[in-house]
């Protein structure tokens, strides 16, 4: 509570927050906002209250957007949120424009000739091909992309068919993503990415196979309403709300923001390791901020007449 403003201390007593367990995260600063503004209905219009499936991978976004949500519940403007390690805890940020990168895939199936190690002239080694790749694909960022874009390749898997010490394998398979904050970007580096690993695999005699999968777009926050939310984080936290940088992970809520302006908004998580990280901790102190913000959100945006 001491480290709460004063906005978030009132919210408090009126959504029992005390009551929401660790563990829920995120879900639960939405459904502790949702719990206060049907008690106290302090708003006029309509609040809808999304819970988001499988974000990671998934596109849930995606498939809420197809299924038609956003017109079946007259939704005019969406607003997102995330919580952030390193942020400190309580604390927002937030930008206009470009926020989150598209993130792309691909698969690379290197093709070459097998035998035993003690022969390597009988063979077309996939691993010395693969390696070759891997190496090639960091040149699209460093010479083919504009250094003033940006733009991030990383090969993720190197995963050979054999695991034995004397085998040169047949196949080797690549996976990787891709992730830009510009569709030109994006497609540059799409068809260098498969010029290369195809080209490269020709030069040692073997054959590379792409697959490559385009994912979730650029999240772009409509300028209108990321100056809203900013000024209501700054409102509930007490503190000015950061710019924040570009971000070059992924983020599926990009989807209802290319239907519908809105934003999209950091809460720190405070000195912890980063989500995906086997350490990854959330602390169950944000909550409050975020069940304010939210409620806040709508409190303002369609104040009670």
């Amino acid at each position: 509570m001491h480290r709460t403003s004063a906005l978030v201390a009132d919210k408090l007593k009126a959504f029992g927050v005390d009551d929401i367990v660790t563990g829920l995260g995120r879900t639960a600063m939405l459904l502790g906002a949702a719990k206060y503004l049907a008690e106290m209905r302090n708003f006029d219009g309509t609040c809808v209250v999304i819970f988001q499936p499988a974000e990671e991978g998934g596109g849930g976004g995606k498939e809420m957007v197809d299924d038609g949500m956003m017109e079946q519940f007259s939704i005019d403007e969406v607003y997102g949120m995330h919580n952030m390690p390193g942020l400190p805890l309580g604390e927002f940020a937030i930008r206009p424009g470009a926020f989150f990168a598209a993130a792309d895939q691909f698969e690379i199936h290197v093709e070459g000739k097998g035998r035993h190690a003690a022969k390597p002239h009988e063979t077309i080694d996939t691993t010395l091909v693969a390696a070759h790749i891997v190496m090639a694909l960091q040149s699209i960022a460093a010479r083919n992309v504009n250094p003033l874009h940006s733009v991030v390749v990383s090969t993720c898997t190197f995963r050979t068919e054999s695991e034995a010490h004397n085998v040169i394998p047949q196949h080797v398979l690549l996976k990787g993503t891709v992730r830009t904050h510009d569709a030109d970007v994006g497609d540059l580096a799409e068809t260098s990415l498969i010029k290369l690993a195809t080209a490269t695999a020709e030069a040692f005699g073997a054959t590379a196979t792409v697959n490559y999968t385009r994912g979730y777009p650029v999240m772009v926050n409509s300028e209108e309403q990321t100056e809203f939310a900013a000024g209501v984080a700054a409102k509930v936290s007490g503190k000015d709300t950061i710019h924040a940088a570009a971000i070059m992970g992924g983020e599926d809520f990009a989807y209802m923001l290319e239907a519908r302006p809105g934003a999209y908004i950091l809460v720190g998580n405070g000195d912890t390791a980063m989500v995906h990280h086997p350490e990854y901790n959330f602390d169950d102190d944000v909550i409050p901020a975020g069940c304010s913000w939210w409620a806040e959100i709508i409190e303002s945006r369609m104040p009670a007449a």
